[in-house]
């Protein structure tokens, strides 16, 4: 079973930046089974996809942090990385990394749904002041 562990979070400024980092361990298979995603969940809210990378490194972005985020994939220390840049008050949640494994081969496509994923962190929280 994947172990996923989030840090990074805090409380920033609009326009400030922050990095989230996604330590995972536990793999039983090759680590490029595996897809990671980032979701958030705002008080009172859904949790929303944010971004996810599959272990060929192609990307997907919400249309909301599209050009302010970045997913980032370090597949040697297995750690998966969030940069947040031009950060908003509607950034403000809990950020959420996830974890998706392949039936069969290289995990290179991944969906934005929560039931796509079957692991998660425990979350860190991410405040944006105006």
């Amino acid at each position: 079973q994947v172990q996923l562990v989030e840090s990074g979070g805090g409380s920033v400024r609009a326009g400030e930046s922050l990095v989230l980092s996604c330590a995972a361990s536990g793999y039983t298979f090759s680590r490029y089974r595996y897809c990671a995603g980032w979701f958030r969940q705002a008080p009172g809210k859904e949790r929303e996809f944010v971004a996810a990378i599959t272990a060929t490194g192609t990307s997907t972005y919400s249309d909301s942090v599209k050009g302010r985020f970045t997913v980032l994939q370090d597949n040697a220390k297995d750690i998966t990385y969030l940069r947040m840049n031009m950060l908003n008050s509607e950034d403000s949640a809990i950020y959420y990394c996830a974890s998706k494994t392949s039936d069969f081969g290289a995990c290179a496509n991944v969906g934005t749904s929560p039931r796509d994923f079957s692991a998660w962190g425990q979350g860190t929280q991410v405040t944006v002041s105006t």
